[in-house]
This record gives structure tokens, sequence and C-alpha cells, in this order.
């Protein structure tokens, strides 16, 4: 028997904190209030998929990032297993950002 709806729903909320520890370098706001985070698909397992974009392809921690978010949602209570897809599709854009990530970055 796998997850109950609560369960997971409780889980989501354990990830999206965690994702919220997360931090582009270049900017003082996590990557989920920056609207990075896409989609977080829970499995009834407890296995995760995140699926995020960068600001750029180009950005410098590309390849460290994802590792991060990887290795912080693993280690969030109930997860059994972590796959983090980073897509392109649609671009970042300011827009996705949060009210609140806004306001830090006085975009108002």
């Amino acid at each position: 028997m796998g997850l109950s709806t609560d369960e997971m729903q409780e889980m989501r909320t354990r990830i999206v904190e965690v994702l919220r520890t997360v931090f582009d370098p270049e900017i003082p706001v996590n990557i989920y209030e920056l609207g990075l985070v896409y989609n977080i698909d829970i499995a009834d397992t407890g296995a995760v998929e995140v699926k995020m974009t960068l600001t750029s392809p180009n950005c410098p921690v590309a390849e460290s990032l994802p590792q991060e978010v990887e290795q912080k949602v693993m280690a969030a209570e109930g997860v059994t297993d972590a796959k983090i897809q980073v897509v392109w599709e649609p671009p970042w854009t300011p827009e996705m950002m949060t009210e609140e990530a806004k306001l830090e970055l006085n975009m108002m």
C-alpha cells in the first residue's frame, strides 16, 4: 500500500520547505520563490521528481544547483528517491517570481 493523499500532501509541504532553503548564488531569493521549480511529482511510493529550470542556460551553477536540490529533496522525510529534471521550456522569466520575491528584489 502506498502513501495516502494526505501523506503525499504533507510530503509536498516538506519538499517545498526544503526547496525554500536552496538559493541561486547570484540572487538573494530561494529557487521556489524565484519560480524556478515548475513541477513536483510525488509517487505513492515516496519517489519524487522535480522539474525545474535555471535563470539561464549559461547559469554558473548549472551543474551544482540541481545536485543540491536532489540532495535536499532526498533528505526530506518520507522521500524514497529523488530525480531532478532541468527543463528549458517554458523559458524562465522574472514574471514567474512570487510577489514576495519581486518585493525582495525591489521589482514592484
